[in-house]
């Protein structure tokens, strides 16, 4: 098989007819092909006069050789291979902590290996889930163990279901292939930044669910983990609590998967002394535009065209002060959340669905912060800076769950906001006006005002005066790392696996499962050498 690549094509094109696009843009005779495969699509807007798609092929076809020495940006393509390795020594059960994707991932791979695992989520099941957050988004109480934080498939169940990432791993590939089994749509497999929104991503993850415990693996919701115990410098038991009743699994394995919101597990394991250290992160707030206006300022007068859903954008600065800021989690076509978890502390996040064609779109504008700004060298000191910020945030919006927002065109002029111009807030339960500087620090208010500026130099009408910023983003990444070796194990305990978002090492869907996937390989190999 060969993969060509940087082919140009139309808008119009019609991509059910691969092979026509040989013929007519390679010029390869059509008996020669044997298959054809569409494996990336991009769209190229760097000119807003000609807007088009950049396309990938993987052509399987007579005397490849050649071909490979005729056609431009073509190479030979092998698809890499993701083998799970059976089980045989499985005295104990393995458990996992949390199934968002990296415990979702992790216990998919231990269970096709045979090893039963046993999952322990803290809050409830999809279902449960969604009534839990339409209820507090419509003004009702925080559930503070089932909300947008906690509950089956993590924080990404309600997010835009972004696939994108930096990192380079065979294991990607595996996991949109599980994914697309599991219900989501076909185009994540080729899209150069798929996503598959939040309504279908609920269907993937029940399903992915569904597949785990048919192979013999438990999924145990609304079950806190609260502690462990510890036998010679080794996990033996992990403990939790459901529905008032303490239990207790003996396991010789654990990945702990929580997330970066189970704050209590960060001051539970410093309590046991686990091997915890400070960790950058970034705070400050969505910006909301009307979808019709970044949609123009990308794509031009191809705006609108059948072929092009809405657009997105990725966006950073390097400020005079020495802080980024950059923009996070972009949401074309979403909303603005309600994402908090702990009474009394506030925080907003982004979600949209499938279509992406809400009124509005948004991203979060954040500015990285710093063990230096912790003021103090506390492992868990960048924590406790998150949830004061939370807490100015939850009082700037009327302590009630209500977001504090702005107009840009106040915050630019120091003044707080009366009124909404074009762009209206779409976070529920609502919003009340406020000044960022009543729940950001100085810093990363002044690095907003000189940032903005200079993002509305790269994309026209991001500075847009009507703009609203609501606040305040503050979990887009963890601030503590639970310190692991080279073993996937915690320094301080043989048998803990921290993994992934919360444990500080990924920082999205697709690097979180990578992450449980690593974990659960090097699950499956201590089960194989422990001779209990």
């Amino acid at each position: 098989m060969i993969r060509v690549g940087g082919i140009r094509t139309s808008l119009d094109t019609d991509f059910s007819k691969l092979e026509e696009i040989c013929v007519k843009k390679l010029k390869i005779n059509r008996e020669r092909l044997i298959s054809v495969r569409l494996a990336k699509k991009s769209v190229d807007a760097r000119k807003k006069s000609d807007v088009h798609f950049l396309i990938s092929l993987d052509i399987e076809a007579k005397s490849e050789e050649k071909l490979l020495k005729t056609l431009k940006n073509a190479l030979k393509y092998e698809k890499p291979l993701y083998n799970i390795t059976a089980v045989t020594n499985m005295k104990y059960r393995p458990v996992i902590v949390g199934f968002g994707p990296a415990g979702m991932f992790a216990s998919l791979v231990l269970a096709m290996a045979g090893a039963k695992p046993v999952v322990l989520e803290r809050g409830g099941d999809v279902d449960s889930r969604v009534k839990a957050v339409e209820e507090f988004q419509s003004g009702g109480r925080l559930d503070t163990e089932c909300n947008v934080q906690f509950g089956e498939g993590g924080a990404g169940t309600f997010s835009d279901g972004k696939l994108t990432t930096g990192i380079k791993d065979r294991r990607i590939g595996w996991i949109l292939e599980r994914l697309v089994e599991f219900g989501a749509p076909d185009e994540i497999l080729y899209l150069a930044k798929p996503h598959i929104g939040t309504d279908k991503l609920r269907g993937a993850v029940k399903s992915l669910r569904e597949r785990v415990t048919a192979l013999g693996g438990e999924v145990i919701f609304n079950a806190k983990f609260c502690g462990f115990e510890a036998e010679n410098g080794s996990i033996s038991a992990v403990k939790y609590a459901k529905e008032e009743k303490k239990y207790s699994i003996d396991t010789k394995s654990v990945i702990l998967a929580t997330g970066h919101s189970a704050r209590d597990v960060f001051e539970l394991l410093y309590k046991n002394d686990i091997s915890l250290s400070q960790k950058s992160f970034s705070v400050g707030v969505r910006a909301e535009h009307l979808r019709t206006d970044i949609d123009k300022a990308m794509y031009g007068d191809f705006a609108g065209h059948k072929a092009l859903k809405a657009a997105d954008y990725k966006l950073a600065v390097h400020l005079p002060n020495g802080r980024t800021l950059y923009t996070f989690c972009m949401c074309p076509g979403g909303y603005v959340v309600a994402a908090s978890s702990e009474e009394g502390r506030l925080a907003v996040n982004g979600m949209s669905c499938f279509a992406r064609d809400a009124e509005n779109s948004n991203s979060a504008l954040l500015v990285n912060v710093g063990p230096e700004d912790y003021g103090s060298d506390h492992p868990l000191a960048g924590m406790y800076f998150q949830r004061e910020l939370e807490e100015k945030a939850f009082k700037a919006g009327g302590s009630d769950y209500h977001a504090p927002a702005a107009v840009l065109r106040d915050f630019m002029e120091g003044r707080v906001s009366e009124s909404f111009g074009r762009v209206k807030p779409s976070y529920r339960p609502g919003v009340r006006f406020a000044a960022p500087e009543d729940f950001l620090p100085d810093f990363v208010c002044q690095s907003l005002k000189m940032g903005v500026t200079e993002m509305g130099k790269k994309i026209k009408g991001f500075d847009d005066g009507d703009t609203v910023l609501t606040g305040i983003e503050s979990r887009s990444s963890s601030p503590v790392r639970i310190n692991r070796g080279e073993d996937m194990q915690s320094l301080s305990l043989r048998g803990l696996f921290p993994c992934g978002e919360g444990a500080g090492y990924a920082g999205g869907i697709i690097s979180a499962a990578v992450d449980g996937m690593k974990c659960a390989e090097a699950v499956c190999q201590r089960m194989e050498i422990c001779e209990e």
